[in-house]
């Protein structure tokens, strides 16, 4: 029997009383993955991205392994949410226009000290001036740095759209800004290198494409790390007493650990291991959350039709953005069908094994995206479910 006939096993006996479509993790490959994560951060915290996660259950039991500290939040009203449950070091990694949520942390010391916001903009301090209300607590800013290699004196770029910083001028110039205005605190540069990160190097029959991928990153390492210590130089200039410098993604831990610049690394789909993490030579972490969706047909031989799945994640639109069907291997989608809102066939000669009623079991192109999908996860220990915890959904919370 191979590795995954087991889990197949394990997980159809784990989940045998419960109907599907149902999700579960596996908390043996996620404390595995979580493990790599801390040893390839090298002794530098790792912050746990939410977004990835998307389960206050599973960020506790993140965070009380040691290496983890803090989490990487997606929106203001995330950030507060969490704040409230007890959470303390937040790091909101995206610039926000929520005027209520800002009024809110202006005025509450407990939120104020528990949530750091990011700014890569002077019009970003205005918006949270003007969002008070009265509320005179003092707001925790971060930096953020744009990480993207640029070419060809600028006409190339590789990387996402993010801040518009980029010189150390640009974000000493926005630091100084920051420490002139009264009620702000400036406390961290964050720094997301996402074409490294996320964007894996080792495809599959595209042996040329890969090394291309390789080479392009092995430069956007070496471009970056001189550049991110030229900044931290320069806006350490203006604060000296910087409490944090955040860098990296899952797909990069190791790398950025290494810059001195950095203290701590960010990563969160490192814990799940989605399919879009199968292509990197940098690391091999374990599938730990996966969704089933019960057999509901068999219109012939050679396929069977389960119940929904068609589950895109967020990005370019592409095959890359499909879940994959996973257990039992060898089931592919019908190229003229795909995965479907209400059903989708699946073929194959495993379909030939399968009967109504039974089980398969996908994996979601994303890492958290899945959670959007489902109220609960069922925790997996071996052949049995050892608890069941609501995703962020199933709290009443869908922040995006």
């Amino acid at each position: 029997m191979t590795a995954r006939a087991a889990d197949r096993a394990r997980y159809d006996r784990a989940t045998a009383p419960l109907d599907a479509p149902l999700a579960i993790v596996d908390l043996d490959a996620f404390d595995a993955n979580a493990a790599d994560l801390v040893r390839r951060a090298a002794g530098k915290p790792v912050r746990v991205a939410s977004k990835s996660v998307r389960c206050r259950a599973l960020l506790e039991r993140a965070l009380a392994k040691d290496g983890f500290r803090g989490i990487m939040s997606f929106t203001l009203a995330e950030s507060l949410w969490l704040a409230r449950f007890g959470f303390d070091d937040i790091l909101l990694a995206y610039p926000s226009a929520d005027r209520s949520g800002f009024a809110e942390l202006a005025a509450d010391p407990k939120l104020a000290g528990a949530v750091t916001v990011m700014v890569d903009d002077p019009a970003h301090l205005d918006l949270i001036d003007a969002a008070r209300d009265g509320g005179r607590e003092l707001i925790r800013v971060c930096l953020e740095l744009d990480t993207s290699l640029q070419l060809l004196g600028g006409r190339v770029r590789v990387g996402a759209l993010r801040s518009p910083l980029r010189s150390p001028a640009q974000l000493a110039e926005l630091a100084r800004s920051v420490v002139r205005r009264p009620g702000f605190r400036l406390v961290g540069i964050m720094a997301y290198e996402g074409h490294i990160a996320g964007v894996g190097d080792s495809l599959a029959g595209r042996p040329l494409r890969s090394r291309a991928i390789r080479l392009m990153q092995a430069a956007a390492r070496r471009e970056l790390a001189e550049r991110r210590a030229a900044v931290v130089r320069a806006v350490r200039a203006v604060v000296p007493d910087l409490e944090f410098v955040n860098g990296g993604g899952t797909g990069s831990v190791q790398h950025t650990a290494a810059e001195d610049s950095v203290t701590e690394i960010a990563a969160g789909s490192g814990l799940y291991v989605p399919r879009l993490f199968d292509n990197y030579t940098s690391f091999t972490g374990r599938p730990a959350a996966l969704f089933a969706q019960p057999v509901v047909r068999r219109p012939g031989v050679g396929v069977v039709t389960v119940l929904g799945g068609g589950y895109p994640a967020s990005g370019a639109a592409g095959p890359d953005r499909l879940p994959v069907p996973y257990l039992p291997e060898g089931l592919k989608y019908d190229p003229q069908e795909g995965p479907g809102e209400v059903q989708t066939p699946l073929l194959g000669s495993p379909a030939d094994d399968l009967l109504v009623g039974d089980k398969v079991w996908f994996r979601h192109a994303k890492a958290g995206e899945l959670c959007e999908r489902f109220e609960k996860l069922h925790l997996i220990e071996g052949d049995t479910v050892t608890a069941t915890v609501p995703t962020y959904r199933g709290e009443g919370q869908t922040f995006l």
